[in-house]
């Protein structure tokens, strides 16, 4: 490989490098202890690839400077977030309400009808 091809390469290795860094996970592993906010466990070394950052609003839009919407789970512990997200009845990352429950029936629907009749008259 001649020197021009390597410096080629080199000079976008530190392109890649900058827009990594500019990038919220970096911006949050700079900010944050390597600990997983839910279980405690601590990241290192290859491992840090495990630890991942979650978006408490679920917006992943929502990317202030100071880190205020974001906190590091550990990849098993950020999974069990979404999850209970989406029990709850919300969407992933969407502006979208919960579904409404299902209509079955109310038993009370005619009790003010029924209440009425049984007043005495003033």
């Amino acid at each position: 490989m001649d020197a021009k091809r390597r410096e080629e390469i080199f000079a976008k290795q530190r392109r890649d490098a900058e827009i990594r860094a500019k990038g919220y996970r970096e911006r949050a592993l700079a900010l944050f202890p390597h600990v997983c906010a839910s279980c405690g466990r601590e990241f290192s070394g290859k491992r840090l690839k495990e630890l991942t950052v979650h978006h408490k609003d679920h917006n992943h839009q929502n990317n202030p400077n100071d880190g205020s919407n974001w906190e590091l789970l550990c990849i098993y512990c950020h999974d069990h977030e979404h999850e209970k997200y989406k029990s709850a009845g919300y969407s992933t990352g969407q502006s979208e309400a919960p579904p409404l429950p299902s209509k079955i029936g109310n038993p009370f629907a005619a009790l003010d009808d029924l209440l009425k009749d049984k007043k005495p008259d003033a």
